[in-house]
């Protein structure tokens, strides 16, 4: 619990400033041109950028940025490869081998690369990197819910539902999503980790978040060419990320733990 708690106190308050950060009275894109790249100070706790902005109050609107992104990227993708998993592993026959093939050709492509060519295709903007994130995102789901739904769909529970003429949806609805929300559950928080990072990496390639709107990947970028000397601008939002995924990272490794059910 001593290492669990800091964790949970970073992501509650990733998610407090994501919700209320907006209702706050930041002034992210104010220009200063006597703070330009001024260090950490009484006035300002983090410093300034490159163009007098107050880092604290741009770190506060990234983090609704890549809150935001990671959510709505776990949301859909889990969605929707929980829904094709468990569609093709239940029906099986030409529905599951269609989908074993498209989750093999999207495998052969590295997910950051393909995530990268999408938005770049489409464009940058965070809806863009929403829709192109969960066009990659969605594969893992379904690889693991269509693993557990062949392990589960031959259980006794589900001959006997079958044998009482109980139909294929209520068959899934009642009897194989609940057995499949543990496992789906660890993957989502996992999978939070991995989309703030790879927000912050599209971010930093400017496919992401356009300026002047704050992103902890374009921060990085901007404070890039002034590590020498304002490292400042670089590390605040480099241990925001760090620290948001490590406490994902942590609780998911304790969802782990409590929901196995060997322990």
């Amino acid at each position: 619990m001593s290492t669990l708690l800091p964790a949970v106190v970073i992501l509650g308050l990733w998610g407090l400033s994501a919700l209320f950060g907006p209702l706050l009275p930041l002034q992210p894109d104010h220009i200063d041109l006597q703070q330009i790249l001024a260090g950490p100070g009484p006035g300002s706790w983090l410093g300034s950028d490159d163009l007098g902005r107050p880092l604290l109050d741009r770190l506060l609107m990234g983090a609704r940025t890549s809150f935001s992104v990671a959510l709505g990227v776990v949301l859909i993708s889990s969605l929707l490869g929980t829904l094709l998993g468990t569609f093709a592993a239940y029906t099986g026959g030409a529905a599951d081998r269609i989908l074993v093939r498209i989750i093999d050709v999207f495998l052969a492509f590295p997910g950051i690369l393909l995530a990268i060519a999408l938005a770049g295709v489409m464009g940058p903007g965070i809806d863009n990197v929403i829709i192109a994130l969960s066009i990659v995102g969605w594969v893992g789901y379904a690889r693991l819910a269509r693993a557990q739904v062949l392990s589960l769909k031959h259980r006794d529970h589900i001959t006997a539902a079958v044998a009482l003429g109980t139909g294929r949806i209520r068959i899934v609805l009642r009897h194989l999503l609940p057995l499949l929300a543990s496992p789906l559950i660890i993957e989502a928080t996992f999978g939070i980790a991995a989309m703030v990072i790879a927000e912050a990496g599209l971010s930093f390639l400017g496919l992401g978040v356009q300026p002047p709107a704050a992103s902890w990947g374009n921060m990085i970028r901007d404070g890039a060419r002034y590590m020498l000397v304002a490292p400042h601008m670089v590390l605040a939002p480099g241990v925001a990320v760090m620290l948001v995924v490590l406490s994902v990272n942590l609780l998911g490794d304790r969802l782990r733990d409590y929901l196995d059910v060997r322990i």
